[in-house]
This record gives structure tokens, sequence and C-alpha cells, in this order.
């Protein structure tokens, strides 16, 4: 409940409760604080009890941790019957990488090895030049382009 409480924190907390309420009221204190905390607690879990029953059988697995969108997104990724592990334990993504990079620079995929490339130390001009038409071929048309 209080995993965000540091040492610092908690003396300063009892300080300030020992003058406050007072080395003598303190124990008293407490006592009043941890009681109504049980309260919430088991208010609480007697909700979660209805509420299950209300649901039915069916729901009877329902979590209401897995109503928070990290653990549904999590709980569905580690699903066996989407057969997600497998696809993401069969994706390489140095070999995608390197097959995105052989295409960027016109390679072909076999011929290029990532450690050729990345000593040999030659400069790639990345600038596009515009191809050479002759006087009779029209531009090329783009028609997501206009």
């Amino acid at each position: 409940m209080f995993n965000d409480i540091g040492p610092l924190e908690l003396v300063t907390i009892i300080v300030l409760a020992v003058l406050v309420f007072g080395p003598d009221k303190l124990p008293k204190v407490i006592q009043d604080v941890m009681r109504t905390v049980r309260k919430i607690r088991e208010f609480s879990e007697s909700a979660k009890q209805d509420i299950r029953q209300e649901l039915g059988p069916e729901f009877k697995d329902f979590e209401f941790e897995d109503l928070n969108p990290k653990t549904f997104i999590r709980k569905q990724l580690d699903n066996e019957d989407l057969g997600l592990k497998e696809l993401r334990n069969g994706f390489d993504l140095k070999k995608e990488m390197a097959e995105v990079t052989d295409a960027v620079h016109g390679r072909s995929p076999e011929s290029s090895s990532p450690s050729l490339s990345a000593s040999s130390g030659d400069r790639i001009d990345m600038t596009k030049k515009p191809e050479e038409l002759a006087k009779d071929d029209r531009p090329p048309f783009d028609a997501d382009a206009t």
C-alpha cells in the first residue's frame, strides 16, 4: 500500500504525528486508523464478491485488476491462443533492418554483409538525382502527389 514512501519520508511522518497528536494519544490514533483501513478493505472485498455473484458463473475467473489497461494488454499479448509469442520470437530485427538497408542502398541481400558495409567507410550519396528522359518520354506521373 505504501510502496512509494522512502525511509526519510516515513521518519518525517512519524515525527509530525508525535508533534501533532502527542506521545500519549498517538497509540489510540494509530489503532483508529488501522481499524478504518481494515473496514475499508472488508467493504471492498465484500463489494467484489457481490459483483462476482451478480455476474454469474461465466465470469468466475474475472479479476478486477484486468480492468487496468496495462494488465489487460499484457494478458492478451501473453495469450497462447493467438500465437503472438511465436511471432515475437520469430521476428529478427537485425535481419529486417539489414534487408531495409540493402533495399535503400540498392544492393541485393545476399551480396552485402553488415560487417563489410560498416567497416568500408565509403560515403553513400543519399540525394535523389533525376533520371535523364528521352525527348519523347513523358515525366513519371504520381497520382498520390497531385
